[in-house]
């Protein structure tokens, strides 16, 4: 049952966004920084819309040079005292929604947004251990978001803000992970190009988990996008921002077309924290599957 519920929160949300993702012609294009957070009047559509945040997709075949067959944690409540016998190759998908709950804040130019992200990673081919979902992480997020119009080094300035993230697998002792962070964004673009920049600071927990995440996953993120006709690259780096040592783990992504409106996903992987249970783990990986909504 809960494999058909994941199903069903995908397509009902790909359905939801279709009229905004395919022109007369049935082309999927991508969306202005504008468009996406609906910073001008004309893009404005109101609060409680059901809206995509991050890309959806689905990877079929994802295999791993390394994988994480027994987690450790610095915290010696929370490393796994046995190996699991994981598979090279897995199933991953990603979904995500974002929902604007207030409008025109701070004289008319911040709005109030909740969003959730899903990643998971499927044992799919595993029968040794009934297929089992190797990680589940969480992701809920509140955000506020300001409009901005301003030049910096070519590119129009689009948005600037602020959001509390949590982030967890929903795992019992010694496989739970989480953490809070307070993270700040800003979203840059001009003409195929767009820029996302996340640094964040992480909250304090007292049951720590995942003592060092930030010095192994990092202390932010920058997002690039090109996009050109019906073929999208993004690439997603992560870095601790640290000399001795220094860390984190970098993601490419082409989407290219295949049929109408079937595109395919390659997604390459390296470094640390591809899900949170291998926050302090590094691996390649890489995956093929179908892309539904990228940025």
């Amino acid at each position: 049952m809960k494999y058909l519920f994941y199903l069903f929160l995908l397509f009902s949300a790909i359905q939801t966004e279709a009229q905004e993702i395919i022109t007369p012609q049935k082309k999927i294009i991508s969306q202005t920084l504008s468009q996406r957070w609906e910073l001008d009047s004309a893009d404005k559509k109101g609060t409680f819309r059901l809206n995509y945040y991050k890309p959806f997709y689905i990877t079929a075949g994802r295999w791993s040079n390394n994988p994480n067959f027994q987690p450790q944690s610095e915290n010696p409540d929370f490393s796994v005292p046995v190996a699991s016998p994981y598979n090279n190759y897995e199933a991953k998908f990603q979904l995500s929604f974002k929902s604007k709950v207030l409008q025109s804040l701070f004289w008319g130019h911040g709005d109030l947004w909740i969003a959730y992200t899903q990643v998971a990673h499927w044992q799919i081919f595993n029968t040794e251990l009934s297929r089992t979902f190797r990680e589940l992480n969480y992701e809920p997020e509140l955000m506020l978001n300001f409009g901005l119009n301003a030049n910096v080094l070519g590119f129009k300035w689009r948005t600037v803000g602020v959001s509390l993230n949590h982030q967890s697998n929903g795992r019992d002792l010694p496989r739970s992970r989480s953490w809070n962070r307070v993270i700040f964004h800003m979203g840059l673009e001009r003409d195929r190009w767009m820029v996302v920049l996340r640094p964040w600071i992480r909250l304090p927990d007292e049951e720590d988990e995942n003592p060092l995440a930030t010095d192994f996953i990092g202390r932010g993120e920058a997002t690039v996008v090109y996009t050109v006709k019906n073929h999208s690259l993004y690439v997603t780096a992560r870095n601790n921002l640290s000399f001795n040592p220094n860390r984190g783990s970098a993601q490419f992504n082409y989407v290219f077309p295949i049929k109408n409106n079937l595109r395919g996903h390659l997604q390459i992987f390296d470094g640390y924290g591809e899900t949170l249970i291998d926050y302090n783990h590094r691996q390649t990986t890489i995956g093929l599957g179908i892309s539904f909504i990228d940025w």
